[in-house]
């Protein structure tokens, strides 16, 4: 294995630069080759080349760890040993080169080499260590501690060093400790509290106490109190974790204590924690997640119920209750009143005299011929959420349209699979045509995950005459909901947005909630239609002029004739829009 291909990677093409030395030397044989002629040849490969940094190492990374694999003497170990001691020959590209050949050994470590060429390359490490903190070689002090990690040089390597003896004496040993502590007690003065942690560990010095620990929690070392926390042992653990409460860092404190399993010492830390954990779930409607966050734990299933009921999400509390033989929580129904979360709209207001499903095609000619009667229709979505990170988003499950009286929920998933040309041409009468309004909150992002869920249908590629209600308020805060609120005096209760939306048949409640995301629009509408000034608008504020938000989206930029015209009707619809009550 050599480094000429990874060279020629790296010059992108360039014949005139493939020509140099490094680009001919394999390197299959590095028996008789010096760590300093190594070193020069990967330093003009290094120098050259034209794509950028992170990939030129991560392609020199890999060819140095298959080189090592090519009979470098005495031994890879000693080999990388010999080059780390000549590097600073080297000058600018010292620390570069020695970032590279480090992490190159690593690799090949992980595979293993000999105990005489690990023992060799430490005794070569422990030298080069004492060299650099006497000051005899100058190197940085990252670089310092990624040779006493990756040769893993211990305290008896030290001592080996400077007494130049394999025999053990306890004096001996002491002074290279007292080498050690004096390098480190720089290493704290000037702040470089994870190095000095590090290397506490890695000689096991043991000395450091709490005012050790509360310096680096005074300077925000979090992450390095905890590594040291932890090398001490479960007091000093017990110790940070006490600071982090009395910060009010309780985050901090709960990780390590889950991390180290201390419920038992902060057992109402934990719980706080987890309870705490569990109302940001509930908060953001991820209540599947809450459940599954509690382990089937009693106290934290009995909060999420009051988390429920505090949302009034009662069909949540009945079915948390029922899979768990929760008692207590039987008269539940009584208290949704008194809740001060219970004022939400709901269909009566809204006057919606029905809901009706639509999963066969009768339905679904029944729910076009409706709409095509109809100016102005409220629409929205509804998937299955995915808390997967990197994962796909799932498709669309249902599609709710809404006119004045009634409300249509489309099952798109078995819709699409029994009749998806029917479906494909019903739902075009509506989104493309140039006479009904459609109104939306921030619909266009569910145009979006309508043509990625289902790219075969033309219907959801382009639209005609969508109002997006959200974008003639610019309402930045608590969305349709604190919109509704705003206009109609209530808002709408989203607990269940994040409910399994493929479950079939849907909840009454579900159904429900879909229904009033796309009904709350049209009589939002109504207040833009009927109303010369936005709420709480001072005197002279300027009107609403909704229909410049009125907007199309077309596959192809190029107008036709044909969609001229439709432009022509569109601007007729908005008129007798406009006039009607």
């Amino acid at each position: 294995m050599g480094l000429d291909g990874g060279v020629a990677e790296l010059h992108n093409g360039d014949k005139t630069r493939q020509s140099w030395a490094i680009s001919v030397h394999a390197f299959s044989d590095l028996s008789h080759v010096s760590p300093v002629v190594f070193l020069y040849l990967l330093k003009e490969c290094y120098a050259s080349g034209t794509c950028k940094a992170t990939k030129k190492f991560r392609a020199l990374q890999q060819q140095v760890h298959q080189v090592l694999y090519n009979s470098p003497q005495p031994g890879p170990a000693t080999f990388i040993a010999h080059c780390l001691n000549i590097l600073p020959i080297f000058e600018s590209f010292c620390e570069g080169l020695c970032h590279l050949i480090i992490s190159g050994l690593r690799r090949f470590l992980k595979v293993g080499t000999t105990p005489e060429d690990l023992l060799e390359s430490k005794f070569i490490a422990a030298r080069l260590f004492i060299n650099i903190v006497e000051g005899s070689v100058i190197q940085d002090d990252g670089i310092l501690i990624k040779i006493v990690e990756v040769f893993d040089v211990k305290l008896t390597d030290v001592e080996k060093v400077m007494c130049n003896s394999d025999v053990k004496n306890n004096s001996n040993l002491g002074i290279a400790k007292t080498f050690v502590e004096q390098y480190i007690v720089e290493l704290i003065e000037s702040e470089s509290y994870m190095r000095a942690v590090i290397l506490l560990e890695q000689f096991s010095i043991r000395q450091s106490g709490e005012s050790f620990l509360l310096k680096m929690l005074q300077n925000k070392q979090h992450r390095a109190a905890e590594k040291w926390a932890t090398f001490m042992g479960k007091p000093m653990l017990c110790i940070l974790i006490q600071e982090y409460i009395d910060r009010k860092l309780l985050k901090y404190a709960y990780e390590i204590i889950k991390k180290n399993n201390l419920r038992q010492e902060f057992p109402e830390v934990y719980l706080k924690c987890r309870e705490s954990s569990l109302k940001k779930l509930a908060e953001k409607g991820c209540w599947d997640i809450a459940e599954a966050r509690t382990n089937s734990d009693r106290q934290l299933l009995e909060y999420l119920v009051y988390l429920a009921m505090e949302a009034g999400y009662f069909e949540k509390v009945d079915e948390l209750c029922d899979r768990y033989s929760l008692e207590g929580f039987a008269n539940v129904r009584e208290t949704e009143v008194g809740l001060p979360h219970s004022r939400y709209l709901n269909l009566n207001e809204l006057v919606i005299e029905d809901i009706i499903w639509v999963d066969e095609v009768n339905g679904l000619y029944g729910a076009i011929y409706h709409f095509e009667g109809c100016k102005v229709v409220g629409i929205d979505c509804e998937w299955k959420p995915n808390y997967e990170k990197g994962s796909k988003p799932n498709k669309v499950s249902i599609m709710q349209i809404a006119s004045e009286k009634m409300v249509f929920i489309f099952d798109l998933i078995k819709l699409f699979e029994d009749v998806p040309d029917i479906l494909d041409k019903c739902l075009s009468r509506i989104l493309h045509s140039p006479r009904i309004l459609k109104l939306g909150y921030n619909f266009q992002c569910d145009v979006k995950q309508l043509a990625h869920s289902y790219g075969e249908l033309e219907c959801f590629k382009h639209y005609e005459m969508l109002l997006d209600i959200q974008n003639v308020f610019k309402e930045p805060r608590g969305g349709l909901s604190g919109l509704a609120t705003k206009i109609l005096g209530a808002g709408l209760n989203k607990t269940r947005r994040n409910s399994n939306w493929e479950q079939r048949p849907l909840s009454r409640n579900q159904l429900e909630y879909a229904a009033l995301d796309a009904a709350v629009l049209i009589h939002i509408f109504r207040h833009v239609r009927g109303q010369s000034q936005p709420a709480g608008a001072s005197e002279g504020h300027a009107k609403i002029e909704w229909k410049s938000y009125i907007v199309s989206h077309m596959d192809n930029p190029k107008k036709s004739k044909k969609e001229i015209e439709r432009k022509k009707e569109s601007d007729a619809g908005t008129d007798e829009i406009s006039q009607s009550n």
